[in-house]
């Protein structure tokens, strides 16, 4: 029979070894020093500003070209609240040249802005418990993109 103490000394044991594991690194975000993480990531999307600190998931994001012209879907893991994450986008975006065309703030947050030919999106939605604090995806696409409607059968 197993005594007490020894079972709670080995769920006890259990769970520390589960949090650890949770806190170590995938590996997906960019290693180096802030400015380095930073400079690589303007490099793949140009002049879009990211708020401070956040960083692509690179297991969740696909990103074709790079610079001003980038097209796809990246995916990047926030530090801050989604309530500040939305209001620097909502400010810095209309800085950066983008005009806002819609702002929607929710539980999943959605912001729609237009620059020259380019539309980006923006979906903010909190993070896990012990994951980021907002899950930040842009998807960006050319403005005209062909768009073949559905036909009736």
């Amino acid at each position: 029979m197993i005594k007490l103490h020894t079972l709670k000394v080995g769920i006890l044991t259990l769970c520390f070894s589960a949090l650890l594991g949770a806190c170590a690194s995938s590996g997906d975000s960019p290693t180096g020093t802030t400015s380095e993480v930073q400079e690589i990531q303007t490099q793949l999307l140009g002049d879009m500003p990211l708020p401070a600190a956040s960083k692509i998931v690179g297991s969740d994001s696909l990103i074709i070209g790079r610079g001003d012209s980038w097209v796809g879907r990246v995916t990047l893991s926030g530090v801050q609240t989604p309530t500040d994450i939305y209001a620097f986008f909502q400010s810095e975006y209309p800085r950066a040249g983008w005009t806002t065309v819609s702002a929607v703030k929710s539980k999943t947050s959605t912001l729609v802005f237009t620059k020259g030919d380019r539309t980006a999106s923006v979906e903010l939605s909190e993070g896990s418990f012990l994951g980021p604090k907002t899950i930040i995806i842009i998807t960006s696409s050319p403005k005209n993109a062909n768009v073949v409607a559905p036909s009736k059968k």
